[in-house]
């Protein structure tokens, strides 16, 4: 088995991407957690771009690292200037990294137009810049920028610029596809052609603006390269770079004679990873990611569910939890009875087939009033109770009443009164927010709490709000969707009306009863089990 190095380049690459900035903590916690998993390297950053790049490699020191090795980032020496006296390379050496990653021109237009120097003085500032640093102890990867637009623009000096740097020390050389835009058959070409030139070996790194940086990457494997860079869910500048996730998961799992990862379950854990990398990015999961995305594993199609049911394999290419990721099926107005029959079976109510079709006519009943029950499980949950009769209001609304007052100069002030019936008694209270929804929220919160104290654990994690019928403009039916969470699990619930509040309030109410039913025992198991690092 060949044993191909994941470099991870997530907290310098990746944090380029538009609305990406990682603090110094988010670093050194995402270097913690790709270290477990087993990742070869992770590139730390570049110590002379900003402080909190360079006090990253003080802290980093600190770290109990045990499988990867952290690299820094750099580009060579200035034209004109020794490399001992560059500020640039005397910071990577102060950095302490082991192991550095140099960049360096290849595509003569660069030299040429950028740079602004000859052929000669560019690979003397390649030679110079690689011989000094290995000459301080460190390991040496040289990054050749734009090689394969450099290649096929002039082969013969894109090839003398990877040599100098194999020949002034470097221990490998990394083929960049910095614009993104090559095909798979061209990086092949450009791979062999780099590897009969070269005597050490030879790593990939591309973009992803053709969509095709993993397939690009993969290809260079195949043509022998031994080490892939990229980023956790492709995340980087423009379209960002090879998504290492699929990649990792491809190379393990899909290709045969390659193996990735120093640990023997990291594959295991990269829907976790995924998901705590979008968390400390403050970004939505792409759910249908592949591998590890919520919908890589949903099934919506009724046949499609019926065959999943008796054989996975017919519409999964991978069974989910060799990447920690799930089955989910969905229920909407496309499913059939398997669908349902599926997603009831921790009601047991599988067998009685009139109440199947009861339940699938209400789920098609409702979705053409614009609930959506894919994506609010729990509301789902609740409805099958109401169909079968089982369903009991742990609380019964008489009245709400929602006010915002204004004053000239000051915020708005809202306020929210709530009358309920719970428990044989009434509960008339008041609660102030943010807004209409808080206030709502607060209020029922404070009328349930005294009488069902699971609530306080229960968190809101996400609220969302969608026109449904535009064309009616401010009379339009909305839906909103809530996700909560408690200490186990996290759960959606819905609600659709012409009045936002109104929509707000079926969505809250679901949420609350489902909690209480779910910590009862009624609805059978959890829906969606938290993952360490899943998102809120």
């Amino acid at each position: 088995m060949a044993q191909i190095e994941l470099y991870d380049t997530t907290l310098r690459d990746g944090s380029q991407g538009e609305g990406i900035s990682f603090s110094l903590e988010d670093k050194l916690q995402i270097t913690a957690r790709l270290d477990a998993l087993g990742f070869d390297y992770i590139e730390g950053g570049y110590p002379l771009s900003n402080p909190k790049d360079a006090e990253y490699f003080e802290r980093v020191r600190d770290l109990n690292i045990t499988h990867a090795t952290v690299a820094a980032f750099g580009m060579t020496r200035r034209r004109g200037c020794a490399p001992e006296d560059d500020i640039g390379m005397k910071a990577l050496v102060a950095s302490q990294a082991k192991t550095i990653t140099i960049v360096g021109k290849t595509w003569d237009l660069h030299v040429h137009e950028v740079l602004q120097v000859d052929e000669a003085e560019n690979l003397a500032m390649i030679k110079d810049s690689v011989g000094w640093l290995a000459s301080q102890g460190r390991e040496l990867l040289y990054d050749a920028e734009h090689f394969f637009d450099g290649y096929f623009a002039n082969p013969e000096f894109a090839l003398k610029t990877i040599v100098a740097a194999q020949d002034a020390g470097a221990r490998m050389v990394i083929l960049c596809d910095t614009n993104g835009g090559r095909l798979p058959e061209h990086v092949a070409e450009a791979v062999a052609a780099a590897r009969r030139a070269l005597k050490i070996p030879v790593g990939i790194h591309c973009h992803n603006d053709c969509d095709l940086a993993v397939a690009n990457s993969l290809a260079a494997v195949d043509a022998g390269a031994i080490q892939v860079q990229g980023t956790i869910n492709g995340i980087g500048e423009r379209c960002g770079n090879a998504d290492l996730i699929s990649l990792a998961a491809n190379l393990a799992l899909k290709k045969t004679g390659f193996q990735v990862l120093r640990t023997t379950d990291g594959v295991k854990h990269l829907t976790e990873l995924s998901r705590y990398v979008y968390e400390l990015a403050n970004m939505n999961f792409r759910s249908n990611q592949p591998f590890v995305g919520t919908s890589a594993f949903a099934h919506k199609g009724g046949m499609h569910v019926s065959a999943v049911n008796k054989l996975a394999s017919s519409y999964e290419h991978i069974p989910p939890e060799k990447v920690g990721n799930v089955r989910r099926v969905l229920v909407s107005e496309l499913s059939g009875r398997s669908n349902i029959v599926a997603k009831t079976t921790k009601f047991q109510l599988q067998h009685d087939s009139q109440l199947m079709a009861k339940i699938l006519d209400n789920v098609m009943t409702l979705e053409a009033k614009g609930y959506q029950f894919e994506a609010a499980e729990a509301s789902f949950d609740l409805l099958v109770t109401k169909v079968a009769g089982t369903y009991k209001p742990k609380f019964e609304r008489i009245h709400y009443r929602v006010n915002v007052m204004t004053n000239e100069g000051a915020e708005p002030l809202t306020e929210a009164t709530v009358k309920l019936q719970v428990g044989g008694r009434t509960e008339h209270v008041v609660g102030e927010g943010d807004g209409p929804v808080n206030a709502l929220d607060q209020a029922l919160r404070k009328a349930l709490e005294p009488t069902y104290r699971r609530l306080l654990e229960i968190k809101l994690v996400d609220y969302k709000v969608r026109v449904i019928n535009s064309a009616e403009g401010t009379a339009a039916r909305v839906r909103v969707v809530i996700e909560c969470r408690d200490e186990k699990d996290v759960w959606s619930t819905i609600g659709v009306s012409e009045n936002v509040i109104e929509a707000s309030w079926l969505a809250l109410v679901d949420s609350i009863e489902y909690k209480l039913f779910k910590d009862d025992g009624v609805l059978g198991d959890s829906i969606t089990p938290l993952e360490v690092g899943s998102q809120g």
